[in-house]
């Protein structure tokens, strides 16, 4: 009865369905058309495959491993935690230094519950270059949506059954830094700490042995005691030499007691590090990074660059490493091999520092805080950049004995690691009259022969005296000036005015503007280390334009801007690009980069302005009046120079020297150099003679004269000008 009854209502469902689906062609005669519903009919649409498929690999190529795991089937969850299934894909990609991955659909199978897609991955990696595998996803219905039904073999078809991947490295040396010249700054070699333990020392013996270690490290005699004086029972840093070096000495050495000798192999920095600050140093991998390099192909306890060029040239230095893809059973046994490179051998960098100029120029700021650059005046090549204090950067090596002492380094408060040359941020005081001058000569407010009378007071500005520097050391007023002449007497009341009328006359932006343009409060493009832009403020009042004027309020620079702009002075107008890339080369010869100066822009000044700003430059150094002619008298050399002194609130002002060389000698091109000193007091008392000294090495290959503040030449007693060399302990 129960089956009768459902068959008849069947029946009269498939009758109504026949009549509402049979539409009739006339209407009964004398009946109207009815507008009853049409029934409508709801189909369950089966979602596609190959689109939850592809969501999966998408998934994937992004690295979501949350958003893959919760395509998966339960039971598949259930076998896996996500834990264990993200741990499953990094691992992987790392075993084979994968980066990314492609992938093609190519076919799909599917019932009513279940799915199989074909699709095949392009695995990019690193180390063994792109290959391809063909797999196929299986895939269930759940609810209205197709999930993955997961297994080792989605990654790669050879993992299927609990197999893993194993790489054999294959890790080229790494590359060396040189000079120009071709002497090495940085390079894998046999090396030796050297110290001391001062009670130990000979009384007799001591003159012979800090000379020997002299001749070892570089360091004086006088520097080396200094560093353990007052430390007699203490081990005592000396430094570190290479092997080659120590076995020529080494029978020497052995005679002398209170000497301590530690080989080792490392990546070694010559000469106590050239240009650390710039070079940069190598140190073991980071434990948070460990698995990013691993990803690039390293092993994990390979030393990388993180600072400087070590860090900048990494992938040339380190070379492209190799190696060969193993399948690992869970016995441990090999399976296959997928996939071998050999590796790519490490490319050199070839700087355009001038080593012995180099180590001269940090020589030559030995004592002080503060930066040097030396520039290649028409080309933009750098010769030499120092960042005062100077560090070690062999003290990175655990392998060191000498590396105890890298917490004293990392705890000093002068900042070594800073690179000042580059991210010091400094007012640059006088020297930013010359962009002064050139502002003004460009408004066509001034000439080259307008004349000011500059004297001890400037009253201009209602309620205020401002007072030259001639006043504060006590000397007659400068007197009328042109142009040239305030640039020759670093006059202030004369930029004060000309800051002052540029305002006032609604030029507020006239001088602000032109340092922009001279490559002030923007980057070098030097590229290869880190800078900061600085800044140059606009003048919203008076008292503001007066003080940018002379390089003071808000303002900061860099030293290596303020060379580059000098530079520019000096050869016609060229703002070039500094560059410290001499050039990259294969062992086989093939230069993969090389120097090419780069022109990047132009003063915007006319050839007239350029001769007025030169002239004053001129007089600087060769007029009995100029701020910086007693420290160049005598001096054959050709030379264009601004002295600079910045104040600084509550400490002593910044010493700045910048100029330039027209010697125009076709064996060694005319160069740019700026020196700044840190709260120190006159450019003209301290930058400019440190100036000359780089001048005269460059030139000469050899100094003429002590400063006022050595006592043998580098060997720098207690800088200050009133009664140098009454304290005679030597700074290193």
């Amino acid at each position: 009865m129960k089956i009768w009854r459902i068959a008849l209502v069947l029946a009269f469902l498939l009758s109504a369905c026949a009549r509402a689906e049979t539409p009739s062609t006339e209407a009964p005669q004398g009946t109207a058309t009815s507008s009853l519903p049409t029934p409508q009919i709801i189909t369950t649409r089966v979602p596609d495959p190959e689109s939850a498929a592809t969501t999966f690999l998408d998934a994937w190529k992004a690295e979501d491993y949350p958003k893959m795991y919760s395509l998966l089937t339960s039971i598949s969850k259930d076998a896996i935690p996500l834990e264990d299934f993200i741990a499953k894909y990094d691992q992987t990609a790392i075993s084979m230094s994968l980066q990314t991955i492609d992938y093609a659909i190519l076919s799909s199978l599917t019932t009513p519950t279940s799915s199989q897609v074909a699709y095949r991955v392009t695995y990019h990696t690193i180390l063994l270059g792109d290959f391809d595998r063909e797999m196929t996803m299986s895939l269930d219905q759940d609810k209205g949506y197709w999930l993955v039904q997961w297994e080792d073999g989605l990654i790669l078809p050879e993992l299927k059954g609990g197999n893993r991947l194993s790489l054999d490295y294959k890790v080229p040396s790494r590359g060396n830094i040189y000079d120009r010249n071709g002497q090495a700054i940085a390079a894998q070699t046999d090396a030796v700490a050297l110290g001391v333990i001062p009670a130990y020392i000979s009384p007799d013996a001591e003159e012979s042995l800090l000379k020997l270690l002299n001749r070892l490290t570089g360091i004086p005699s006088a520097w080396i005691r200094s560093l353990y004086t007052g430390f007699e029972n203490f081990y005592i840093n000396v430094g570190e030499t290479t092997a080659e070096e120590y076995n020529q000495v080494s029978s020497t050495l052995a005679t002398f007691s209170g000497v301590d000798v530690t080989p080792y192999n490392t990546r070694y920095y010559y000469d106590g590090g050239v240009a650390p600050q710039t070079i940069g140093y190598v140190q073991l991998i980071p434990a948070e990074d460990l698995d990013a390099y691993k990803r690039r192909g390293y092993l994990g306890d390979e030393k990388v660059g993180v600072s400087g060029l070590e860090k900048w040239g990494e992938d040339y230095l380190a070379g492209r490493h190799g190696g060969n893809l193993y399948v690992i059973d869970p016995a441990g046994q090999i399976v296959t091999r997928l996939a071998s490179a050999e590796p790519g051998a490490a490319q050199s960098i070839t700087l355009t520092i001038d080593k012995d100029l180099q180590l001269g120029a940090q020589q030559a700021m030995g004592g002080f805080t503060g930066a040097a650059v030396v520039l290649e005046r028409d080309t933009g090549r750098v010769l030499a950049i120092v960042s005062a204090p100077g560090y070690d950067p062999n003290l990175f090596d655990p392998n060191n004995a000498n590396f105890q002492f890298l917490g004293n380094l990392l705890a000093d408060t002068r900042q070594p690691l800073i690179n000042r040359a580059t991210q010091g941020q400094y007012p640059l005081g006088s020297i930013f009259k010359l962009i002064t001058a050139a502002a003004a000569l460009e408004s066509q407010q001034f000439t080259r022969d307008t004349v000011y009378y500059c004297g001890h007071e400037f009253t201009d500005l209602p309620g205020t005296t401002l007072y030259d520097w001639t006043y504060t050391k006590g000397f007659d007023p400068s007197g009328n000036l042109n142009l040239p002449g305030a640039i020759m007497r670093s006059c202030n009341p004369w930029f004060w005015h000309i800051g002052l009328h540029l305002y006032q006359v609604g030029l507020p932006n006239a001088v602000p503007d032109m340092a922009r343009a001279f490559g002030l409060g923007s980057e070098t493009g030097i590229g290869q280390i880190a800078e900061d832009v600085g800044y140059v403020p606009d003048p919203t009042t008076e008292g503001d334009a007066t003080q940018l004027a002379i390089g003071q309020g808000a303002l900061l620079v860099s030293p290596l801007q303020v060379a580059r702009f000098v530079a520019a002075l000096g050869n016609g107008g060229t703002l070039y690009r500094p560059q410290i890339i001499e050039k990259i080369s294969s062992p086989d010869g093939t230069t993969s980069l090389a120097f090419t100066p780069e022109e990047q822009t132009k003063l915007p000044i006319s050839a007239e302005t350029l001769k007025v700003i030169q002239e004053g430059m001129y007089e600087v150094v060769r007029n009995s009046r100029g701020t910086a002619s007693r420290t160049f008298y005598g001096m054959d050399t050709p030379i264009y120079g601004k002295t600079g002194s910045a104040t600084n609130p509550g400490e002593e002002a910044h010493a700045w020297f910048a100029g330039y060389t027209d010697a125009r000698n076709p064996d060694k091109p005319d160069i740019a150099v700026v020196v700044l000193v840190e709260n120190i007091g006159e450019g003209s008392d301290y930058a400019a003679p440190i100036f000359r000294r780089i001048v005269e090495l460059y030139f000469n290959g050899q100094i003429s004269r002590r400063y006022p503040w050595e006592s043998s030449y580098n060997i720098t007693a207690t800088p200050t000008i009133e009664g140098a060399g009454a304290q005679v302990t030597p700074t290193p």
